[in-house]
């Protein structure tokens, strides 16, 4: 996101608000999902999608947001790193290949260079629009049934899956939407509000106290952990 924010909160990168951003800029048809696993059958249902690579890093005191995305162009792979000047080839990818295939270990070879027990980057797909793809199906199995004359229990249950799948997006977009309009409220009054009950009942106070020994704690623990690495 921008410096200067504006209506919204500086959060971590989150499908939700992506697919909103873009829709919002005029880009329909697509949607944002995040990926949790490189397993081939994961991304197999992305085929002919560009991948969004979010990744967090900190440098001394500074923490750096920047995004990578990856994404095939006449048969080359293309790296867009938000923090270099231009767009890195990666090397071709043939032409009965999958550029998935290709861009995999690129993504295995980056995610390697961080620790194993913390999360640097979250891994996203630009996809294309899931409801309008189920839709499109439904209406090719409708339309199958009627060329034939022939409605089999098959091809109902599948029209009944892909209505329940069409359910999910749609019920996942509205909590998108609940989301976006919680992570754009301006909440400062109710927190500035809920500290003045808290100084006037004495329960302030206590609560700093409570958050600076966990935080302490936290720390100590945090330096022990990585002295043992070191010493391992």
């Amino acid at each position: 996101m921008a410096t200067s924010a504006g209506d919204w909160c500086l959060i971590e990168s989150d499908p939700g608000v992506f697919t909103e951003l873009i829709r919002g800029f005029g880009c329909n048809g697509v949607q944002v999902e995040e990926i949790w696993s490189l397993d081939p059958e994961i991304f197999e249902n992305l085929k002919q999608q560009m991948f969004e690579f979010d990744e967090k890093m900190a440098k001394k005191d500074d923490d750096v947001f920047h995004f990578v995305g990856y994404l095939p162009i006449d048969g080359r792979l293309y790296e867009l790193d938000g923090l270099k000047d231009g767009p890195v080839d990666l090397g071709p990818v043939s032409a009965d290949g999958d550029w998935l295939d290709v861009v995999r270990p690129v993504l295995e070879k980056r995610m390697q260079k961080y620790s194993t027990d913390e999360i640097h980057f979250n891994l996203m797909a630009i996809v294309s629009d899931r409801k309008s793809m189920y839709e499109r199906r439904i209406q090719e199995l409708t339309t199958q049934i009627e060329d034939s004359g022939m409605e089999t229990d098959g091809v109902q249950s599948q029209i009944n899956q892909l209505h329940l799948l069409i359910q999910d997006e749609e019920l996942k977009m509205k909590r998108y939407k609940v989301e976006n309009i919680r992570r754009k409220h301006n909440y400062l009054p109710f927190i500035m509000e809920l500290l003045k009950i808290l100084a006037e009942h004495g329960q302030l106070l206590p609560l700093v106290e409570k958050a600076k020994e966990k935080a302490a704690k936290k720390k100590e623990e945090k330096e022990k952990k990585e002295q043992a690495k070191q010493t391992s």
